[in-house]
């Protein structure tokens, strides 16, 4: 069972590298609406950021941006991946 697990394992890295691309994406998108975003404390403060997105891009149109979505999808995902993956090298 552990060729399984380092192949869910494997495949969760392409998936955190998607997120954090839509992480940077965002943070991005508020830079360009005149937030101040602070890129050398990006990894610390980024979760604060994509709550901030989802924040204002709803009083904008009404509906979470389409980085929001995306992102949820492949960091839970990618999560899932990677637990099932220790779980099977557990066994």
């Amino acid at each position: 069972m552990t060729e399984i697990g380092n192949v869910l394992i494997f495949l969760a890295v392409p998936l955190a590298a998607v997120g954090i691309g839509l992480m940077v994406g965002m943070a991005g998108a508020l830079h360009a609406r005149g937030h101040k975003i602070s890129w050398v404390l990006l990894r610390l403060y980024i979760l604060g950021y994509v709550n901030r997105y989802r924040r204002v891009t709803i009083e904008e149109s009404g509906r979470p941006g389409p980085l929001f979505y995306p992102f949820v999808v492949t960091m839970n995902s990618a999560l899932l991946l990677v637990v099932v993956g220790t779980l099977l090298h557990l066994t």
